[in-house]
């Protein structure tokens, strides 16, 4: 039996990877000419220097990102700060405070005016409590107060970057999802965790070592035309320049985005609205105190990430300002920098990396568009973070929807 996997993002790799442990015959094609897809690093001349395409930030509580590591051979390829903490400040008025949970699974935390935010109760986490019953059709607004400093000062920021949309139109149930894996088991479930020193040398190169050392085929530039169709299996792929039949015993798994799928599957269902993302990436090394990863509020900034060469901005839901001019978002992004950072305001070499179609936007009604796995196609199914995964798009959920094509498969 073979595997075919079309698509090599984190969800293709995730399936192929599997696959190949298992001992099936795996054969990828992909239409750009690199693997990764949205998460993926590249060498970029304006900085000299290696960048990834985002600030992709995992948790330490993310089961399907260790396993993936593990299976291909990156056990160190992750670097964060040995307990959670999460550093923020505010640009309008210079505050500064600090998220630093306890390690256990009890929040005792909470109990302790010195260790929540600042001017929180703790009435405001236990309404948190809202969100652990939430529906399919609620949304986080349904729930939970979308107002207050612990909105304000942590949860808004956090969902936003967890959601990548509009956190009070964000999905309660998606939302819950990822807290009930992480800070509802305790600090050690969400220690933050960044791709050391890249996306590429901790995901994706390690992925494509192990396929080769077993016997995988990985063909680049081969964009899927068409998908020939007999009743209830798939018989053959058409790609520019030649056509690959599909044995009724072999398996095909579609990891590609959204609306290419729909174009290749009739009647599928998919998330047809989606949410920017802008990184801006500037070559000038932080502060020696600065913190790894800083929270921003009260600017466009909203995280910021500082490398030893770098410091790099992330900005969530930026569907308002992803048309903007580059030079003009380079200009806002490090004058936020500047402030946070104690930095002189004088614009340093920089590089902006927009995404207008990064996620599905992680509402109730598109999170209701998201098709299963599985099809009507006997030797087809579907990954992807933008299929029901049970999580926003993220990649953990990305990963997870590669693990359970490959089982299908």
């Amino acid at each position: 039996m073979k595997t075919i996997i079309v698509g090599a993002g984190l969800a293709g790799l995730a399936a192929a990877v599997t696959a190949a442990a298992a001992g099936s015959e795996v054969v990828v094609y992909e239409a750009a000419g690199h693997a990764g897809g949205r998460c993926r690093s590249y060498f970029d001349a304006t900085l000299d220097g290696i960048i990834d395409n985002g600030n992709h930030l995992v948790l330490s509580g993310n089961p399907a990102v260790q396993s993936f590591l593990k299976m291909v051979g990156a056990h160190d390829a992750l670097a964060g700060p040995e307990r959670a903490e999460f550093s923020f400040v505010d640009l309008k008025s210079g505050a500064r405070w600090q998220l630093r949970p306890n390690e256990g699974l009890l929040p005792w935390w909470i109990f302790s005016a010195g260790r929540r935010i600042p001017g929180t109760t703790l009435l405001d986490y236990l309404r948190l409590g809202g969100l652990l019953a939430a529906g399919a059709a609620a949304s986080v607004a349904d729930l939970v107060p979308c107002d207050g400093p612990l909105w304000e000062k942590m949860m808004g920021p956090v969902l936003l970057a967890i959601l990548n949309t509009d956190p009070k139109k964000g999905s309660a149930k998606l939302a819950a999802a990822v807290l009930k894996e992480t800070m509802a088991k305790g600090g050690r479930a969400y220690r933050p965790r960044i791709a050391h020193p890249n996306l590429g040398a901790a995901f994706i190169e390690p992925a494509l070592r192990t396929l080769t050392d077993r016997h995988a085929l990985v063909h680049f530039g081969q964009r899927l035309r068409r998908i020939v169709y007999d009743h209830d299996v798939l018989l053959a792929l058409e790609f520019p320049e030649n056509t690959v039949p599909v044995a009724p015993e072999d398996r095909v798994v579609l990891a590609v985005p959204p609306w290419v799928a729909k174009d290749l599957v009739p009647g599928l269902s998919v998330p047809n609205e989606f949410r920017a993302i802008v990184n801006a990436h500037f070559k000038v090394a932080p502060p020696a105190d600065a913190p790894k990863m800083l929270g921003a509020i009260g600017g466009t900034a909203e995280w910021i990430f500082c490398f030893p060469d770098r410091i790099s901005v992330t900005v969530s839901g930026a569907d308002a300002i992803v048309d903007r001019g580059r030079e003009d978002l380079a200009c806002t992004l490090w004058s936020d920098v500047a402030k946070a950072l104690g930095l002189p305001p004088v614009l340093p070499v920089w590089q902006i990396v927009k995404e207008k179609r990064a996620t599905f936007a992680a509402t109730p009604e598109q999170d209701a568009l998201r098709p299963a796995a599985k099809t009507q196609w006997k030797n087809l199914v579907l990954a992807g973070d933008w299929t029901q995964t049970g999580l926003p798009a993220t990649i953990e959920g990305a990963l997870r929807s590669g693990f359970k094509a490959a089982s299908l498969a």
